[in-house]
């Protein structure tokens, strides 16, 4: 009896009409064969067989705990449809009037029946009610026999096994006290089924075995034996510099690495030459790089396979050499990107991610840059709090996809020397609120002194490294503009032209 439908009606009107006092039992007592539920146990309950207008239909008397007088009644009809007579509203639990104030346990169910059959496996002894309107009532029927249920030291709630069950089990569970409730686990979907397939005894290991709910999300730690002998793999990638590989231990699926720099210090080349390396390594990646045309995006990763900067200059570069790095790019079939058409609406950004995750199974993203992001945001024009919900949307987008995001964002102008001068990188300049600092797993940051002896030297400093806690310089990077690559060098040894590297 634990579905949702009522069959409207006007037949409570027509008895309230007549007054609570006039309503009469109706119906026989018997066994319930199909239900393989004894007459003893109808008898019991006061549950009922009989007629309603010329149709045949089974009545789950209600009773008053305290006068012991019926309020109403759920009438059940063969087509699985439910009526209600009498004043429904003032009715307790069903079977709340059969049980004593408290004891030490009381078992609810999601139906008469299921009352019917746990108590019947219990052979009419021990407190069983059942709430009277289905799933989607069953908190607020709690909530008005709070007082009841609190006088038993232990609540079992044995719900259908179904989505709907699961769902009010969660929610009548945190209406009590930590510890006061506990859960059973039926192996068919409610306590009269298993009854049917023979499996009653099986409710009554259930009962017994029942454990005290927790909320999702709260593990309790002696269940975590298999988790730590099992070592878990990691899926990981090395960044195509050795150096960098020794702190962070290379970029990690399921989290968000932000790459951060002040204006003009060389970013997207980063990012690109990581993106570039993740498909040579046979990975698929995503790209959405709002600050330049998808054919930029494809250029610039041709040129790193041709080692040329093909997007400046294409001199003798043949289109046999075109179609070659064309191949090993963007036609690896592993290779999606954004064509924002000027479009940087956060939920639209958002859902082409999911689908780059989801439906071309994209294990990294690459997203370029967050400052554009919050400007698809509405926030009255607080680029603090645009940032918090942005950070907040990319970190659940994280957890919700398991992908790498890889993330560029802007730093704010320090005081004094600028970034574009070297300046040295912290978390502090991050723009915004600590958003970004906190919801990161990794920040990189890149210090570039562009009017200095080395104005092609970058140096990447592990910022925030959630992993292994180690932070400091991560590796010197040297930018050739002959061949347009960003390769590791030692700092001591930086060329001071590019004809020497």
């Amino acid at each position: 009896m634990g579905c949702g439908y009522y069959e409207g009606s006007n037949i409570q009107q027509e008895v309230e009409e007549r007054g609570v006092k006039t309503l009469a039992i109706q119906g026989d007592i018997g066994s319930l064969p199909s239900r393989k539920i004894r007459e003893d146990t109808c008898q019991h309950w006061g549950y009922r067989q009989g007629e309603y207008n010329g149709k045949p239909c089974q009545y789950a008397w209600y009773y008053d705990p305290d006068t012991r007088k019926p309020v109403g009644a759920k009438l059940r009809f063969p087509d699985k449809t439910f009526s209600f007579i009498g004043d429904f509203k003032k009715a307790p639990l069903y079977g709340q009037w059969l049980w004593k104030d408290g004891g030490k346990m009381v078992v609810v169910t999601e139906g008469e029946i299921d009352a019917l059959t746990v108590s019947q496996l219990q052979n009419l002894k021990w407190p069983v009610v059942s709430i009277k309107n289905g799933a989607q009532g069953a908190a607020k029927n709690l909530k008005q026999q709070y007082d009841w249920l609190m006088k038993f030291d232990t609540i079992v709630l044995m719900f259908d096994m179904d989505e709907p069950g699961r769902a009010a089990t969660s929610e009548c569970a945190e209406l009590f006290p930590p510890g006061k409730v506990k859960v059973a686990h039926l192996p068919l979907k409610d306590p009269n089924e298993c009854l049917k397939q023979g499996m009653g005894e099986q409710v009554i290991q259930a009962m017994w075995n029942a454990k005290t709910y927790r909320p999702d999300g709260i593990v309790d730690g002696s269940t975590l034996w298999d988790d730590i002998v099992n070592d878990v793999v990691v899926h990981s990638v090395e960044y195509p510099w050795p150096s960098l590989n020794v702190k962070t231990h290379g970029l990690r699926l399921a989290e968000l690495t932000t790459i951060t720099a002040g204006s003009g210090i060389g970013k997207s080349a980063v990012v690109r030459e990581i993106a570039y390396h993740l498909l040579q390594q046979g990975e698929r990646v995503g790209m959405i790089m709002l600050e330049e045309s998808t054919r930029r995006t494809a250029l610039g990763l041709m040129g790193l396979d041709l080692n040329k900067p093909i997007h400046i200059n294409r001199s003798g570069v043949t289109e046999e050499d075109l179609r070659s790095a064309f191949a090993n790019t963007m036609g690896t079939g592993r290779l999606f990107l954004y064509d924002h058409f000027g479009s940087t609406e956060i939920d639209n950004l958002l859902n082409r991610v999911r689908y780059m995750a989801r439906s071309l199974d994209c294990k990294w993203i690459i997203l370029d840059h967050l400052s554009i992001v919050v400007s698809g945001l509405d926030a009255g024009g607080d680029e603090r709090k645009l940032i918090d919900m942005a950070m907040t949307m990319l970190r659940t987008l994280v957890q919700e996809t398991g992908i790498g995001l890889i993330l560029v964002s802007h730093l704010r102008r320090p005081e004094g020397k600028g970034h574009e001068e070297g300046a040295m990188t912290s978390l502090s300049q991050l723009r915004g609120s600590h958003a970004i600092a906190q919801l990161s797993d990794m920040v990189l940051g890149l210090e570039r002194n562009q009017q200095g002896e080395n104005p092609n030297a970058t140096t990447v400093r592990i910022l925030k490294n959630r992993f292994s806690g180690e932070t400091g310089e991560g590796a010197t990077l040297f930018y050739s503009p002959l061949t347009g690559r960003l390769t590791e060098v030692e700092p001591e040894v930086i060329p001071n032209d590019e004809t020497e590297f």
